[in-house]
């Protein structure tokens, strides 16, 4: 299933670049971002059907970084850069660095389950919306039907 989104690398930098404004826009820093798309596979749903066929996104590792999103955000504040815009509000004022060094050490420190699955719940709509973008860049540059075959194989 690989050799499928192995062919569609140079598709996907260029939906990439076109999707850096939704990033942007988003509660996530393209450091974070980039972090959760190495978390998401992608797959192609109903594949034997040209009609109903689509790109979806395999989001069942996300959960495992989240709690790294936090660490980011850390280094980049450590670093005197701003936070993300995720990181303010309710939850996401804690100490941190130090905060993100207590977690390390299983000694505590998460922000709560809340803030983590309403982020979580954030990165899977936002990794939806960039299957679906994908899928719509695929089609417009007439590789949807290849790409669709090709994952059958």
């Amino acid at each position: 299933m690989s050799e499928w989104t192995d062919a569609i690398v140079g598709e996907r930098m260029t939906v990439d670049n076109k999707f850096n404004d939704r990033v942007a826009a988003s509660r996530f820093s393209s450091q974070e971002w980039g972090l959760i798309m190495t978390a998401t596979d992608f797959e192609i749903e109903d594949a034997d059907d040209p009609e109903n066929a689509r790109i979806v996104a395999d989001t069942s590792n996300l959960p495992t970084i989240m709690p790294e999103l936090e660490n980011v955000r850390s280094q980049v504040a450590a670093m005197g850069g701003a936070p993300s815009q995720g990181s303010g509000g309710s939850g996401g004022s804690g100490g941190g660095l130090v905060d993100s060094i207590k977690a390390a050490l299983g000694l505590g420190g998460g922000g709560g389950d809340e803030p983590s699955d309403e982020e979580l719940a954030a990165a899977e709509r936002l990794v939806g919306e960039y299957a679906d973008e994908l899928q719509a860049h695929l089609t417009d540059v007439g590789k949807w039907e290849r790409v669709r075959v090709a994952y059958q194989e």
